[in-house]
């Protein structure tokens, strides 16, 4: 990963973006894999035989899969969706024209509940002009994340998109005023407004919008199904169908949308499934955050 400490910029100034790009240079590195975790939420690594062969095609749910050469075999990196159930569960593989079996199991995962106090009803129960909004927000966000580029060595490898306090883990069963709520589906990084948001692997802007629940929030497509999502961000740097490099200024966090504190929220979503992002990240990258203190709510979301 990155060799040197990343010097991290609040203001956003030409020569503030210059620092923080500098600090993200470093040497090239073989692809890498990222880490397998076979529950709901998790990754799984599926072996698919020598890479002498043609790159075989996969689904699963429906969804292509990403496959990519790892020493010197194929192997399928597939997301599992949180709402997946426990047990075995096969690919649709196709090599050389011929069907070939391949299946992985997942084991079971309870992940912990979160409880938040809202003071803004609407955010908890909208009204109908903003249920409208919501549903424009929706199918805009499924366009995004459905997005697949066929980069034959998508990057794997990435860097922390932010610093700050890690104020919410990724899986949480989150009850909001009591009610109950889908799963978190990320990251939130607890930072001052402002704090500089860097792509944290290469990839094209795929979309860009200020969504209801999301805030102003960036898409990248990092190619064969990894799609990343940057929410609540108070300002956005960069343009739709923009190209960007590890590390390079894409937006500035914020408090927009549905929040109590500026915060970034980072997903991870692979083969359309949302995933855990430290999955993707190196040991110990994100012991450059602060932990949480268990389940309780973070002050953002």
């Amino acid at each position: 990963m990155v060799s040197s400490p990343v010097s991290w910029n609040h203001a956003v100034n030409p020569s503030c973006t210059a620092l923080v790009l500098a600090a993200f240079v470093a040497p090239v590195f073989a692809q890498t894999l990222p880490r397998a975790d076979q529950v709901p939420g998790g990754v799984a690594l599926v072996d698919l035989g020598p890479a002498s062969a043609p790159r075989p095609t996969a689904r699963f749910q429906g969804e292509p899969i990403m496959i990519v050469k790892h020493t010197d075999r194929w192997t399928a990196v597939v997301g599992l969706p949180l709402s997946l159930k426990p047990g075995d569960h096969d690919l649709d593989v196709q090599s050389s024209g011929q069907k070939v079996a391949a299946t992985f199991a997942v084991a079971a995962k309870q992940y912990p509940a979160q409880h938040i106090r809202i003071k803004e009803r609407r955010m908890v129960d909208p009204g109908p002009e903003d249920l409208k909004r919501i549903a424009r927000d929706q199918e805009v966000i499924r366009r995004a994340f459905a997005s697949w580029r066929d980069d034959p060595a998508p990057p794997l490898s990435f860097v922390l998109p932010t610093q700050g306090r890690l104020s919410s883990e990724f899986g949480l069963r989150r009850y909001f005023n009591g009610q109950a709520r889908q799963p978190h589906s990320g990251l939130d990084i607890a930072a001052p407004t402002g704090t500089a948001v860097l792509a944290p692997a290469a990839g094209v802007v795929v979309a860009i919008g200020d969504y209801f629940f999301n805030g102003k929030t960036i898409f990248i497509d990092h190619g064969q199904g990894l799609v990343s999502m940057y929410n609540h961000l108070s300002r956005i740097a960069v343009i739709d169908g923009a190209q960007v490099r590890r590390g390079e200024l894409i937006g500035n966090v914020g408090a927009t949308g549905r929040v109590t504190g500026a915060h970034l929220h980072w997903t991870v979503s692979l083969n359309n499934a949302r995933v855990d992002p430290s999955l993707f990240l190196a040991k110990g990258e994100l012991a450059r955050t602060t932990a949480p203190t268990g389940a309780r709510a973070s002050g953002n979301y």
